[in-house]
């Protein structure tokens, strides 16, 4: 039985391999048959039944994700994270409803995990137009919040791991409020991300009440238990900020892209765009303040690359670099450089660029 199994897949893979490498010049070819080569060595492992299930469940996730986001690509996007427990009436709740309506206003939408407390506080602060939802599967059912429940704008993922996927991946920002385990997780997990380079730079800001005490403390452990024992970098406080203040938070987002667009990678190169172009003293300034993030050379303020000019960004400057690919705390920190650099104020927020 597993033998035919085994066969029917590897027939039905190398039709379908051979149909997609006549596709010569489709821009996704490459990748594609990435998947087909791993589907077609998956077929042939003899997977248990838990193992298949996993993969089906997986790929479920994926689809469902990316049809979700396919007409919201160039849409600007903020994550907020919180506790599920909080009630409308407490003070975290109002401050999360209000931080929604603030950044909405200012072009971003706003994505939660679509259950209660801070999540049903951040999609109804942002009303149902512009929020989406990432929900998740759970034994004791986290039913979507009444804001969004009976909309398109639920995503029910099976995985954690897939759910904070999109959380990441299509976001412009992580705004975290006061939670249990899971807000700590998600976190701890996001700074991982941004301290390792494997997310794309935008800020993260811990938010608590007026005059709370949360994410003070939450610092304090960092700086006094993981900072002092070097168990992270001086440079690594450098990738999030704290504020009991709404406006604050909003104002520290919109800040982050003020001159800063986004940013990609061309072989060996880091190119960051620019909403403007710096002036040269700026540059060397950058130069002097950054130089011990460089492999080699110099920050270079240039023209779009081959590799990176869409259409709808290829007028942006760009700075492109030989960055060590460790420093990322300083990276960061270049960012809010950068950003006050230039006299300049955007006239509008920019879209967000297609991630290649």
């Amino acid at each position: 039985m597993a033998d035919s199994l085994s066969s029917l897949l590897q027939e039905i893979f190398s039709n379908a391999e051979t149909r997609l490498k006549q596709l010569e010049h489709h821009p996704n070819r490459t990748a594609w048959l990435r998947v087909l080569q791993s589907l077609q060595r998956m077929g042939s492992l003899n997977l248990s039944r838990l193992d298949a299930k996993i993969l089906a469940a997986t790929l479920e996730d994926l689809e469902q994700g990316f049809a979700a986001f396919q007409n919201y690509v160039h849409q600007r996007k903020v994550t907020v994270f919180g506790s599920a427990r909080v009630g409308p009436d407490s003070p975290e709740y109002r401050q999360a409803q209000l931080f929604a309506h603030c950044i909405s206003q200012r072009g971003f939408m706003v994505l939660t995990g679509g259950g209660g407390g801070i999540m049903e506080a951040g999609n109804r602060g942002a009303g149902l137009e512009n929020s989406f939802g990432l929900n998740i599967q759970l034994p004791f059912e986290q039913m979507a919040n009444p804001v969004i429940a009976a909309s398109d704008r639920v995503i029910n993922f099976k995985y954690f791991f897939s759910r904070k996927l999109f959380f990441v991946k299509e976001t412009d920002a992580l705004v975290l409020f006061p939670g249990g385990f899971g807000t700590q997780d998600e976190a701890f997990e996001c700074l991982t991300l941004m301290q390792t380079g494997k997310t794309k730079l935008m800020p993260l800001v811990l938010v608590d009440k007026k005059g709370g005490c949360y994410w003070k403390e939450w610092d304090e452990y960092v700086r006094e238990h993981l900072l002092s024992r070097g168990l992270i970098s001086p440079e690594d406080l450098f990738l999030y900020t704290l504020t009991d203040d709404v406006g604050d938070a909003c104002q520290q987002i919109l800040d982050f892209y003020r001159i800063f667009h986004s940013n990609r990678y061309v072989r060996e190169l880091l190119v960051l765009r620019l909403n403007a172009k710096l002036s040269p003293q700026a540059l060397d300034i950058l130069n002097e303040e950054f130089a011990d993030i460089l492999d080699s050379g110099r920050i270079e303020q240039t023209e779009a690359l081959p590799e990176e000019a869409e259409e709808e960004i290829a007028h942006l400057p760009r700075l492109v670099m030989h960055f060590n690919q460790r420093n990322f705390g300083r990276l960061w920190q270049m960012v809010r450089r950068i950003n006050t650099l230039h006299p300049a104020q955007p006239d509008r927020l920019q879209m967000r660029p297609d991630q290649k």
